[in-house]
């Protein structure tokens, strides 16, 4: 998996805590796009490229839950920064 985000000129950021439908947090293009980018890295925040995934998630207004479609999607790459992140639920194991 690359550490960019495809589209490279597109970013968004979601919180998830855990509890509450996924928010957009931070979106942008160009310049603003690659400081999303670099604070995720220099946070160790996991990074997902999927151009499809992030072109409907720009378009969701900052703040607003993502809608119910996107779920199963969202939830793929939760999951896969958790398990990046060691923080796997209980009784899930990294190979």
């Amino acid at each position: 998996m690359k550490n960019t985000v495809n589209p490279p000129n597109i970013a968004v950021a979601l919180k998830y805590d855990g509890k509450n439908t996924p928010t957009v947090t931070a979106k942008g293009k160009g310049g603003l796009a690659e400081e999303i980018i670099n604070l995720a890295k220099e946070n160790n925040i996991p990074l997902d490229s999927n151009p499809e995934l992030v072109k409907v998630l720009s378009s969701i207004p900052l703040g607003d839950e993502i809608p119910d479609v996107l779920y199963l999607a969202v939830a793929e790459v939760i999951a896969f920064a958790y398990f990046l992140s060691d923080k796997a639920p209980e009784g899930y194991e990294k190979d």
